[in-house]
This record gives C-alpha cells, sequence and structure tokens, in this order.
C-alpha cells in the first residue's frame, strides 16, 4: 500500500514534461540535478540555526539592546487569590461583568479589584519588549543576510537579467552550488521557525503561522523536487527584500525610536509594494506563467506552480490593503491598536502603551514575510 502510494506520488507525469521521466535526471556529464534526498539535511542544519540563535540573541542581541536602551517593563505582580488564579487557569482569561460580579462575591473583593486582578494577570503573561527585541533582530540579520547571499549568487546569472532563460533547457538544468545552499539555508531557516513557534512570542494568528510555516516549506521542496530552482531563488529574493525592512522597523519600534521606525516602516511599505505587486506579477509570474509552454508541452507541475504563486499574489494585495491603512494612519493620524495583536493592556497604575500600540501595527505584517516566508513559494 505504502509503494503504491509512493510510485504514485513521484509519477513522471506530475513532476516532469512529459517526454521526460526520472532516469533521464540522473547526474551525469558533469550535470548535477536536485533530488528530494538532498532535503534531509534541512533538519539537522534547522537545530544548528536554533543554536546559533541562542548564541546570537543572548549575547549579541542583548547588549544591543541595552545600548539602545531597550528596558523591561516593570510590570506589577497579582496577588495570590486561589479562586481567581483556579477560574484563570480553568475557565477563562477575559471574563464578562456577570462573571466578575460572581467572582468578586466569592473572594470578597470589589469588581474593581478583580478586574485589575485579571488584567495584571493577563499583563505577567505576555513576552517583555526585550524578549520582542531579541526575536525581530535575529530575523532581521538573517532576511539581511539571506538577501546579500541571493544577490551574490544571482547577479552574474543570465536568468537574473534575461527571465526567458529560466527555461532554457528546463527541466535538464544543472544544479549550482550557490543555488544549493541558498535553498537549503532558507529552508532550515524555516524549519527552526517552526521548531521554535511554540517558544517564541505568541500571536493570536498561532495557528495561521502554523499553517504559513509548513505551506512555505511545501513549496520550496515542490519546486527543489520539480527542478524550478531558477524561479525559486528568484522568487525568495523578490520575497526577502521587504521582510529586512520589516524587522528593522519592529527593532527600532522596540527602542522607541519613533521616527526611524516610522521611516523604515514607510521604506517597508514602498519596497513591498514595488516587490510583491509590481516584480512579482509581472516579472516572476509572467516568466512562470507564459514562457514554459514555448520550451515544453505543459503538465501538472506547471499548473501547480502557478496555482501556488497566484494564490500567494491575492495574499499579497490583501496585507498591502493593510498596510496601506497603516501608512495612511501614520501620515494623517495617531497610530492605533491593531486587532491582530496581543497588546499589554493599560493599568490604573501601569499605563505605558505606545510601544505596544506601534507593534500591533508591525504585527499586522508578519505575514508578509517574517512568520512570512507565505512569503516563498
Amino acid at each position: 500500500m505504502l509503494g503504491t502510494i509512493c510510485d504514485w506520488f513521484w509519477w513522471d507525469r506530475l513532476w516532469l514534461p512529459g517526454n521526460l521521466t526520472w532516469p533521464d535526471l540522473e547526474d551525469s556529464n558533469g550535470r548535477v540535478y536536485a533530488r528530494s534526498s538532498h532535503l534531509y539535511v534541512t533538519l539537522p542544519y534547522s537545530i544548528v540555526f536554533l543554536i546559533v540563535r541562542y548564541l546570537f540573541e543572548r549575547f549579541v542581541a542583548t547588549p544591543f539592546a541595552a545600548t539602545l536602551g531597550v528596558r523591561e517593563k516593570n510590570r506589577l505582580k497579582v496577588e495570590q487569590n486561589p479562586v481567581l488564579e483556579l477560574y484563570f487557569s480553568s475557565q477563562c482569561k477575559t471574563p464578562g461583568q456577570a462573571e466578575i460580579q460572581g467572582l468578586s462575591k466569592k473572594c470578597s473583593w470589589s469588581s474593581r479589584q478583580v478586574e485589575r486582578w485579571f488584567r495584571r494577570r493577563r499583563n505577567q503573561e505576555r513576552p517583555g519588549v526585550l524578549k520582542k527585541f531579541r526575536e525581530a533582530s535575529w530575523r532581521f540579520v538573517f532576511y539581511l543576510g539571506s538577501l546579500i547571499g541571493g544577490l551574490v549568487a544571482l547577479y552574474d546569472k543570465s536568468w537574473f537579467y534575461d527571465l526567458r532563460e529560466v527555461w532554457n533547457g528546463y527541466p535538464k538544468q544543472s544544479m549550482l552550488e550557490s543555488q544549493y545552499w541558498y535553498y537549503i539555508l532558507e529552508m532550515s531557516f524555516y524549519w527552526s521557525l517552526l521548531f521554535s513557534i511554540t517558544f517564541d512570542v505568541k500571536r493570536k494568528d498561532f495557528k495561521e503561522q502554523i499553517v504559513h510555516h509548513l505551506a512555505t516549506l511545501s513549496l520550496l521542496a515542490f519546486s527543489w523536487c520539480g527542478n524550478y530552482i531558477r524561479a525559486g531563488t528568484l522568487v525568495m529574493l523578490v520575497h526577502d527584500a521587504a521582510d529586512v525592512f520589516l524587522e528593522s522597523a519592529k527593532v527600532f519600534n522596540y527602542a522607541k525610536w519613533q521616527k526611524t521606525c516610522d521611516g523604515i516602516f514607510t521604506l517597508f511599505a514602498i519596497v513591498f509594494m514595488v516587490t510583491r505587486l509590481v516584480i512579482f506579477p509581472f516579472w516572476i509570474i509572467h516568466c512562470t506563467w507564459v514562457y514554459p509552454p514555448d520550451y515544453y508541452p505543459v503538465f501538472f507541475g506547471y499548473y501547480f506552480l502557478n496555482s501556488m504563486l497566484i494564490i500567494l499574489l491575492m495574499l499579497h494585495i490583501f496585507w498591502a490593503y493593510l498596510i496601506l491603512r497603516m501608512v495612511k494612519q501614520l501620515l494623517f493620524s495617531s497610530l492605533t491598536k491593531d486587532e491582530r495583536s496581543d497588546n499589554e493592556e493599560e493599568d490604573d497604575e501601569d499605563d505605558d502603551s505606545s510601544t505596544e500600540d506601534r507593534d500591533g501595527h508591525l504585527k499586522v505584517s508578519n505575514g508578509c514575510g517574517a512568520n512570512g516566508g507565505t512569503s516563498h513559494g
């Protein structure tokens, strides 16, 4: 049964043009082709990424945060109350007014005291600004390195300037060492994000992030196994560009450099629009949709790849709408909280929400890249 499923999954007609079979892509005459077995190495490399990330956050990001004046906020701790703690952990973290009145009677507290207890208890579970700063710094360093590495790997390639060269000789295109490492490191990074998602700052779209990372890895793996590597590297490069600005905006947001944050976020919005709403559809998708039939008979892989890229474009349009709304608020009004962010709530004796308000808007853009990369196809 398992063998039948495997044979069906790797059926030549799903992955290759009609005139080719898998034996035609065996390494020979100096040509090296991508193999699904190559992807196994991404799992141990993802562990290496987690180790490097730990060292970076502890010995680089933390001192850098201190240099920029990033300090953890002193949060008021709640009084010990077994009744409220039991309700908080087992029933609901945000009780309604009727529940609050019932709890106030059980505890012999006023409704105001119960409300304040739940507000402070919720704040205690929220990650501190230093943790957010370290995570954003790590993602910024990776995306910056990935962008530079991608440019170094592609700047001297013919298909970087002439997109028709993406399909010249497809699928008998020998894999280059630079392409190998570009893919392997990118996929290893996304595996590390998936493994660390339960320990990272938890967003309200936690489940959506998991689906996003799995979808990204699946699309990268498909493009690898189908030897769409030239197109895949171009897609990764286009998407990494905006993520660099997004994560750097977050870094300065947590440092409360508001003017710098606003300026970088505006740059992020411009780069996002250019790369994902202009270059991506009118160069990359045009390349994968229009040119291939001139080089080989279309098959399932052609339709699957382009369907995924079109879905990705639809997401880009949705995110662009949200980003433009944020830019409008940034230019013409004060920033307000975003419904996706898990912001710290104001307390009667503990009111400092300006950084959290801005963070709410930057979190909207997570889907555009960092907890991005729906970002790669």
